[in-house]
């Protein structure tokens, strides 16, 4: 029998033969930013962060306003984007280790799988198979040293562990987690980028894929000081929800490191050849989990990372493909994590993959000629009582119409996001028949994926139920900051 490690060395040599790649590959750059909410971007509106690298990324190609994770937490997205495969699937359906904290909650939330299986096959193994040479840069957070990066398809890992924070975004202080040494004082966003220039270098007359994942601008809040300080001053009104001057010079060192990324690549003469994508893995942090501070808010979309309401699963995304997609355009197209496989295998050339990416959809013709593509709903499933207050459920998004259905006691709602973006009505008793027709789709869905599902708990103490929560959430929760389903 073939070790994987073996197949696949096999395959490389049949693929050769056999013709899977036809034409000329292009580079691919897959930039993915830690908590970024939906409106952490100029081009989506913010006022208050400054991301101008970021905005002329999205004027010169694609962007998407119907963008989605696959789940309102880390780990689970970044699986799907890895296999094109829904996190319900795959059976890792909570950020890693994510144990069940809630003692008196009303469910027991069900254990996530804690790592990637070597028997998925990953799309940087599908580019290896295509001749491509890849980099992880950055955060992984999908198993321990057995699933690093290196195991899974990746001939570069660059701090990518475990861990799904950093100790620190400043050196010497984040010593050892992640496992990249840098000059005192330095700034791990910086220092990513660095790998990534070098990578970019070194690899300049080979196709590559990039897969840059910043551990910004997930906490701990820490922040340049001089960038601090600029947006300490340029806070005009506290009342706005978007003002926590830490967190905005956190956004912009994201947004600097994507501008060295672009002049990285044009210096090299390779912008003509090179693919960009840029999304986020979760909606931005608007519960007050670190130190009671709420970093960002995603208004008018409602909550935010660790919810299954728009604020977060909704993201920024950006697709710059030179020669075809057209500059400044803008696709309403509901699209989501796990179309990213099939789409980067398509444009690295690739005409039979050797992944099986069962759950996304090939986004080219969307890219080339505007045309959607045939899929009849976007789902979730999230079993688990987030650290941010969310709660188990599972959703689904047909056309303008999305459901959600609660877990702890089957109930539902729906809202028409065409008027109701920020769902704040909930139409479900007034408009059953879509309400019907969009739970038996979701029901459906979810019998087969055989998902993980949460089961009774024996101890549930109505009172206590929130036991487990920083005190800030709670109060959140109980002052109505925070939604609470059947109550919002």
């Amino acid at each position: 029998m073939l070790t994987r490690r073996r197949f696949l060395t096999a395959a490389a040599c049949a693929a050769g033969l056999q013709g899977q790649v036809v034409g000329r590959q292009p580079n691919i750059v897959f930039i993915l930013v830690d908590d970024m909410g939906w409106k952490d971007v100029g081009f989506n509106g913010s006022h208050f962060y400054e991301t101008p690298h970021i905005d002329a990324l999205a004027a010169s190609g694609m962007r998407f306003s119907n963008a989605y994770a696959a789940c309102p937490v880390c780990s689970p997205t970044r699986a799907a984007i890895m296999t094109g495969k829904y996190p319900a699937r795959l059976g890792i359906t909570n950020f890693l280790p994510g144990k069940h904290t809630l003692p008196h909650s009303k469910l027991i939330a069900p254990e996530s799988n804690q790592f990637l299986p070597l028997e998925e096959t990953t799309i940087a193994e599908e580019l290896r198979i295509a001749g491509y040479v890849s980099a992880a840069i950055g955060k992984w957070h999908l198993g321990g040293p057995k699933y690093y990066p290196e195991k899974q398809g990746f001939d570069v890992n660059v701090a990518g562990t475990d861990a799904g924070s950093p100790k620190s975004h400043f050196f010497p202080q984040w010593n050892g987690s992640p496992p990249i040494s840098a000059a005192q004082g330095s700034y791990l966003a910086d220092t990513l980028t660095d790998a990534a220039e070098d990578f970019i270098q070194k690899n300049a007359k080979h196709p590559f894929f990039l897969y840059l994942a910043h551990y910004g601008v997930h906490i701990p809040l820490e922040g340049k000081s001089a960038l601090v300080g600029h947006y300490q001053r340029k806070v005009r009104d506290p009342k706005d929800p978007q003002n926590n001057a830490t967190y905005a010079a956190m956004v912009q060192s994201i947004d600097e490191s994507v501008g060295r990324v672009v002049s990285r690549i044009r210096s090299e003469g390779l912008e003509n050849e090179t693919i960009f994508i840029f999304t986020s893995d979760n909606g931005g942090l608007a519960s007050a989990e670190y130190k009671g501070q709420t970093p960002t808010s995603n208004l008018p979309l409602k909550a935010g990372k660790g919810f299954l309401y728009e604020g977060g699963i909704r993201e920024p995304l950006v697709i710059v493909w030179p020669g075809v997609t057209k500059a400044g355009s803008v696709s309403p197209v509901p699209v989501t994590s796990t179309d990213f496989y099939p789409t980067i295998a398509q444009m690295a050339g690739v005409t039979r993959m050797i992944g099986a990416p069962k759950d996304g959809v090939n986004l080219v013709p969307l890219l080339r000629r505007g045309t959607a593509p045939k899929r009849d709903a976007l789902y979730w499933h999230y079993p688990h009582y987030s650290n941010q207050g969310g709660r188990p459920g599972a959703a689904v998004r047909m056309g303008d119409w999305k459901l959600i259905r609660w877990y702890e006691d089957n109930s539902v709602e729906l809202y028409n996001l065409s008027t109701d973006p920020g769902e704040l009505k909930n139409v479900a008793e007034s408009t059953p028949e879509i309400a019907k027709v969009l739970r038996a789709n979701l029901d459906r869905w979810l019998e087969g994926m055989h998902p993980v599902m949460p089961t009774p708990n024996p101890d549930y103490d109505a009172e206590r139920e929130t036991e487990g929560l920083g005190a800030a959430i709670r109060e959140q929760l109980k002052s109505g900051d925070l939604p609470t389903p059947g109550k919002n």
